[in-house]
């Protein structure tokens, strides 16, 4: 019989846990005017920045209980800018995003660790050009605070280098000096800024 009470009382106190922990934690869906999707990508000597106008999701946070803490998004792959209109058709194109085939990328982690003060790390699946990888993000968590308009909000910068072939996208030109046009790694930086939602917001598909 003393063993059943124990039992109980490590269920109820684990449930508990488990109850405090998700009160704690904070769903926001990210303010686009206010968030930045960059890159930065070799272009022979020299750096091309870019970036995507048009993207979409939402994140959870607890720094008590990082089991907690999620993201999931999206970026519509045909608001890719740098610029340069024929450089963003070429990007658009086949040789690179192929955005009539494949109009978005997503993201969506799967753990978030701790890796200092205010900063962690993020392992999560990217699909981009319709190929998923596992990816690591480094995350600087920015603060929170209330707005001037009823809302609250948090702020993360995320920055990660992915390696565009590993996504298919193998098009590059050889210069007649040697060396290529474009770089294989991309450097991802991103700045968000998240207003806070109820939870029953939070769970809609984005």
């Amino acid at each position: 019989m003393t063993k059943k009470i124990w039992l109980f009382a490590s269920a109820l106190l684990s449930l508990s846990s488990s109850l405090v922990s998700a009160a704690d934690t904070k769903n926001y869906k990210i303010d686009g005017s206010h968030s930045n999707v960059g890159f930065t990508a070799r272009h022979m000597i020299s750096r091309v920045n870019g970036e995507f106008a048009d993207f979409d999701g939402h994140f959870s946070f607890n720094p008590e209980d990082l089991k907690m803490s999620k993201v999931t998004a999206s970026v519509k792959a045909a608001s890719i800018s740098t610029k340069d209109k024929k450089r963003d058709d070429h990007l658009r194109s086949d040789d690179f995003f192929g955005v009539k085939k494949f109009p978005t990328l997503e993201f969506v982690s799967k753990q978030v660790t701790e890796a200092g003060q205010q900063k962690y790390k993020m392992v999560g699946d990217l699909t981009m050009h319709g190929v998923t990888k596992s990816v690591t993000f480094d995350l600087e968590y920015l603060g929170e605070s209330d707005d001037p308009w009823g809302g609250h909000r948090a702020g993360f910068t995320a920055k990660t280098k992915v390696n565009r072939k590993d996504f298919g996208m193998n098009w590059n030109k050889v210069l007649d000096k040697g060396g290529v046009l474009v770089g294989d790694e991309v450097e991802v930086m991103i700045n968000v800024e998240g207003l806070q939602t109820q939870p029953e917001t939070h769970s809609k598909k984005i």
